[in-house]
């Protein structure tokens, strides 16, 4: 996972949430990319943002592999109360009117940079985890795993998890600052922006590498790009529709959509 630092170019003109939930209907294959920014709604710090954790904590030194080896309970101290109390967040509405769109065919998938599981909570059902997943925790040594509902309790009450085999500490399965982002799930999600007509690009600058690609090469195949942020990312200028304020655009998507059929 690497970094990179975009131009800040003037934001695209606006448009209305109900001319987006139009696009959405109109399109063949909609797909969604996502980032942080969907989860600060839902009270998980951000990494860039404005209140994000560069502005209190070394997030990259947390995420890095190297620092890890040496010292895993390091990682496991710093993300005790912003990953392993998952638990206690709920999906934002982000989170639930994209599960939503899914459900009635308007959405093909989520990609999503995040590693706070909240899409498949909100009932999201095809997401792709480019920057990998806390729902397994795996021994680095004789690969034996672990569920996040097993590690949790034990990192939150101040413990390093250990693998019951051989005692290595046990690493999860994130993509740390060193490693390369999982070979499967980046495949997968090449292939939904290499066929999508529409990519919303939401709550993400598009600053990490190779995840950040991915709306591009969405672009350049054809698609039409939607970009919710607020901040600037290098690709404003080639979006269709640009808006600032996820919260509030999407609690309008959640209000034209209505209460959802009832099943029988």
């Amino acid at each position: 996972m690497a970094q990179a630092h975009p131009t800040s170019p003037d934001a695209a003109s606006s448009g209305r949430p109900d001319d987006l939930l139009a696009l959405i209907r109109a399109s063949r294959r909609c797909v969604a990319f996502t980032g942080a920014g969907v989860s600060t709604l839902s009270g998980i710090s951000d990494f860039r943002g404005k209140n994000g954790l560069y502005k209190s904590l070394d997030a990259d030194k947390i995420f890095d592999i190297e620092v890890f080896r040496r010292d895993p309970a390091f990682y496991y101290r710093m993300t005790r109360d912003f990953i392993y109390d998952l638990d206690s967040k709920r999906p934002s509405v982000v989170h639930r009117v994209l599960a939503r769109l899914e459900l009635e065919g308007h959405l093909a998938a989520v990609i999503t940079q995040n590693i706070d599981l909240l899409h498949q909570k909100a009932g999201s059902r095809r997401v792709i985890e480019i920057h990998g997943t806390p729902s397994l925790h795996r021994c680095p040594a004789c690969g034996t795993t672990k569920t996040f509902a097993e590690v949790a309790p034990i990192v939150r009450s101040g413990s390093l998890p250990a693998c019951p085999r051989c005692g290595a500490a046990l690493k999860p399965d994130i993509t740390f600052f060193g490693e390369a982002l999982p070979a499967g799930a980046l495949a997968e999600a090449r292939d939904e922006a290499r066929g999508a007509d529409l990519m919303l690009v939401l709550g993400s600058s598009l600053m990490v590498y190779p995840a950040a690609m991915l709306p591009e090469l969405a672009i350049d195949r054809g698609a039409a790009l939607v970009i919710v942020n607020d901040m600037p990312t290098h690709l404003d200028r080639r979006a269709v529709m640009r808006f600032e304020d996820l919260g509030a655009v999407f609690g309008r998507l959640e209000s034209l959509l209505g209460a959802p059929d009832a099943i029988a």
